[in-house]
């Protein structure tokens, strides 16, 4: 557990972290009041843009306040759980970000002020990236000489918060509602990403507060149920999202000069046939973070069933260290 003793890393830490935050707050309060002022957002994809730089504002608010307003002394032990943890998704977020609307966005605005401000917007995104990154490592080295193990510091807790992370990437392409809503099966898929995030933010908040004793069984094996159980339900997705998009006999499109959307004179942003194309994908990257999240919260669990297993299994499966 950490302790309160001061230390020249926790002096120095104050003032990097205070100066680190300052400059999370200002990039996303820029990036945001850029694309606000001169209402850019104009595709679904932009709106979860907006949406991420707001949030990492305010959450980034909410903690420079409970941080040095001494509030966090109210939140029990595990406050310095959350930190880390949000600063690595707000990382993901802002760098994600950048790179998609750098690529699918910025490249097909009209030159002039509009455009100007969407490219300052996604640089005062990238920095605020770095400045989150920069939380990230710096808070993750400091706590390893004092032996405080967050759960963003373990193999499960690292694969929780890229799943999470890619289906809010998903939530951003399928924000287009045309996508799914003339099939039931479409719309099964969205349920299960939506389920499985559901299930992946509860496990995240149920490992940064170690509350086994609130489940009906031990935690690893609950989080071996509910990691099969999303398993199974993105195997669904995999299999029915392209047959759905992409099969002509069941109102597909199998090519991309088939999309009204895509032909040049309508290209102004990434077109349906490209969106589909992406939830493909990376319905496909985050079975494969199940699929890693699966066989290393069975090697928990066996280690827990058998303690006569070697402790580095323990260690290989459970900890960063």
């Amino acid at each position: 557990m950490p302790t309160t003793s001061s230390s020249p890393g926790l002096c120095s830490w104050t003032i990097m972290g205070c100066s680190v935050r300052l400059l999370q707050l200002l990039s996303t309060g820029v990036a945001s009041s850029l694309v606000a002022s001169v209402g850019t957002q104009r595709v679904g994809v932009d709106n979860w843009f907006m949406f991420f730089w707001c949030f990492c504002y305010i959450v980034t608010l909410l903690i420079i306040i409970v941080e040095y307003s001494k509030l966090r002394f109210h939140f029990s032990s595990h406050w310095y759980n959350f930190p880390i943890n949000y600063a690595c998704y707000a990382a993901l977020f802002c760098f994600s970000t950048s790179i998609i609307s750098a690529t699918t966005y910025v490249p097909f605005l009209p030159q002039g002020t509009t455009r100007n401000h969407a490219i300052t917007a996604t640089a005062f995104s990238c920095i605020a990236a770095v400045a989150y990154g920069t939380e990230f490592v710096w808070t993750w080295v400091g706590h390893r000489p004092r032996r405080i193990i967050t759960y963003v510091h373990t193999v499960h807790g690292l694969l929780k918060l890229l799943e999470n992370f890619v289906a809010c990437i998903i939530f951003a392409f399928i924000s287009n509602t045309s996508l799914y809503q003339h099939q039931p099966a479409l719309v099964w898929c969205v349920a299960v990403y939506s389920t499985c995030f559901i299930l992946g933010t509860l496990a995240i908040l149920l490992g940064l507060v170690y509350c086994d004793s609130w489940l009906p069984i031990r935690f690893p094996i609950s989080q071996l149920g509910l990691t099969l159980f999303s398993v199974l339900l993105y195997i669904s997705a995999l299999l029915l999202w392209p047959l759905y998009q992409f099969n002509e006999d069941l109102g597909g499109q199998s090519q991309r000069s088939s999309d009204m959307t895509c032909r040049d004179e309508f290209t102004t942003y990434v077109c349906n046939w490209d969106q589909r194309l992406a939830v493909a994908v990376l319905t496909a990257v985050n079975l494969l973070l199940y699929v890693a999240d699966l066989v290393i919260t069975s090697c928990l669990v066996s280690d827990r069933l058998h303690p006569q297993a070697p402790v580095s299994l323990y260690l290989w499966s459970y900890y960063i260290v």
